[in-house]
């Protein structure tokens, strides 16, 4: 497994200059040291001074200084895209000042331009990512980047915007990370901070704390033999190679001292000696503890379920490996939620067939709503999808060990050389049941808004997880998705730090078919009426759910930015009455 080798590191914590004025300073203008308990024995660390530099750009080669418009030429609240000759920047003029920062959101590239702007921050109009474009910090997810941030001047009524060449060229700025202070101190089987899963949630838990000033040591653990990676490509680009979605390079993971242990599964968690018991009998002492296991994907449970080429996609070896049997032959899928329709779409001009079966008499009923799901189902047809509706699969059939048919309880002999199981999942908590943490009638882990556990020092976060919804009135909810685990990490690791902060982000996510998105926010469970702009026909649409009389999410295709307009208001704390959109 992958693990920083334990090697004497000098004590090197950058912390981000807005970060530094927070930091007590003694009398001598020297920063205090501070102090983190590891395991009951207090352990002092001073920070390094870095004297900060009134110009930022070291080299002078490295920067340009464009002249990119007159003062007049934007007003309050606009945004526009200027060239500096070698990149580009993204001009915000807000209350009367002027901002530069990175034009390309840092998560798939997305025009800010195009996004909105709201309360002091730009929002990415493809999956939500919120910057400040003071600074340019990533304030919601999804992504792990912030923007750069340029400097703005104005002479003579022209606004002038000097940036650094190679920060235009990446559009993208990773914040400053504080390091591990000696590695070798470290009993092997003690760690300050262990989080137990690699997904979104586990490694912004660990960003966050470096980028916080946190230099003790930090221990994550994943069953998978990859580090953590873009898990969504899965289902929407089937034949990624682990490298090629991997969310940040080995080398990232040595730099900032974040120890990530492959294949290894914890078995059981002793919450009073403050424990994890891995399944092979190794035992780590922990402080503080994240638990973002994910879920389980649930198998289907009819006769010849174990028969080879029957997929649950968990990892990029399941996906590339559907792709290559996939190829020119017979599929079908179990299940049209996200998953499976994803999957659908990926194939559908790959494979000689796919079939898709469902219980429900439309595909994402649940989610989405009749009239959408149908116009999604014609989308499907029109692409040679065929649909087997409300009927489940009670047989799959082989010949010589290979799978050969799958038979459905409607009587329906289906052809089929593979078959990809999208049927749901269930939290991965099982290895808590006898730990005392709370843990709810279905399986998930209930935390407050500062993602804690009943348990003091122990966190959980993502898809594991139920949590008070603000939007909601403070429901407990599971929102299994992946801009929720990435705000979860990140609250958590706060709340490590004590620094009380709750969670209050709007959920985000979309889904990706025959290259068209489908945008959605907001928490839509148990609405009870779609009220639809646009053009169901044309994939032209922004549909409202609303439960009584407020907008409780949105949906949109080929709508943009209108499902981030909807984000920003309902993050403001305002409601959105049904005829307001009717």
């Amino acid at each position: 497994f992958w693990v920083v080798p334990a090697v004497e590191v000098k004590i090197e914590v950058v912390i981000p200059e807005k970060e530094r004025s927070k930091e007590e300073m003694s009398p001598n203008g020297k920063a205090s040291p501070l102090i983190y308990k590891v395991n009951g024995t207090s352990r002092h660390y001073h920070l390094e001074e870095h004297p900060i530099a009134s110009n930022p750009y070291h080299n002078p080669k490295d920067v340009v200084e464009a002249s990119v418009c007159h003062v007049k030429d934007l007003e309050n609240g606009q945004m526009r895209e200027v060239d500096l000759g070698c990149g580009k920047a993204l001009l915000i003029k807000e209350s009367g000042e002027f901002h530069a920062v990175g034009h390309k959101c840092p998560h798939y590239g997305a025009p800010l331009v195009k996004g909105v702007l709201s309360r002091g921050r730009v929002r990415c109009p493809w999956h939500g990512a919120c910057f400040n474009i003071g600074t340019g910090d990533i304030e919601d997810f999804p992504g792990l980047d912030s923007l750069p941030r340029f400097q703005v001047k104005i002479e003579k009524e022209k606004v002038y915007i000097r940036a650094s060449k190679q920060a235009l060229q990446t559009q993208r700025r990773t914040k400053m990370m504080a390091k591990c202070i000696s590695l070798s101190n470290y009993n092997l089987s003690s760690t300050n901070v262990l989080i137990i899963g690699a997904g979104a949630a586990g490694l912004v838990c660990a960003e966050t704390l470096r980028q916080e000033g946190f230099s003790d040591r930090i221990v994550m653990c994943t069953m998978d033999r990859h580090l953590p990676y873009d898990r969504p490509k899965l289902s929407k680009s089937m034949d990624s190679h682990p490298e090629q979605i991997s969310l940040r390079p080995k080398e990232f993971f040595c730099a900032y001292d974040i120890e990530v242990l492959t294949e290894m599964q914890v078995a059981a968690v002793d919450v009073k000696s403050k424990i994890a018991v891995f399944k092979d009998g190794f035992k780590m002492e922990y402080n503080k503890l994240l638990i973002a296991t994910g879920n389980t994907p649930k198998t289907l449970s009819c006769k010849g379920k174990e028969m080879e080429n029957v997929f649950n996609i968990r990892t990029p070896e399941d996906a590339n490996r559907v792709v290559k049997l996939a190829t020119s032959k017979n599929v079908v899928i179990v299940g049209a939620s996200f998953l499976g329709m994803e999957v659908a779409a990926y194939l559908a001009d790959r494979a000689h067939s796919v079939s898709l079966v469902e219980l429900e008499h439309v595909p994402f009923k649940k989610f989405f709503g009749d009239r959408v799901g149908r116009a999604v189902m014609k989308m499907f047809e029109n692409n040679r999808v065929k649909f087997y509706m409300q009927t489940e699969v009670s047989e799959l059939r082989e010949q010589e060990g290979k799978l050969k048919e799958v038979v459905l309880k409607s009587g329906k002999v289906l052809r089929a050389d593979v078959c990809v199981v999208g049927v749901g999942a269930v939290p991965a908590t099982g290895f808590l049941k006898q730990s005392g943490i709370n843990i709810d009638s279905k399986g998930f882990i209930v935390v407050n808004k500062m993602m804690q556990t009943n348990i003091p020092g122990v966190f959980a976060a993502g898809d594991a997880v139920t949590f008070p919804l603000a939007l909601r009135n403070n429901k407990k909810v599971n929102v299994p998705h992946w801009q929720m685990a990435h705000m979860h990490g990140r609250i958590a690791a706060l709340n490590m730090l004590a620094h009380g902060t709750e969670i209050s982000t709007v959920p985000y996510l979309w889904t990706a078919m025959f290259g068209k998105s489908i945008r959605y926010a907001g928490h839509g469970e148990g609405f009870d009426d779609v009220v639809i702009q646009g053009d169901l026909d044309e994939l032209k649409f922004v549909a409202f759910y609303t439960k009584s009389d407020e907008v409780v999410a949105v949906a949109s295709m080929n709508y943009d930015p209108i499902v981030s307009k909807v984000a920003e208001v309902l993050a403001a704390g305002r409601t959105i009455r049904k005829r307001d959109v009717e």
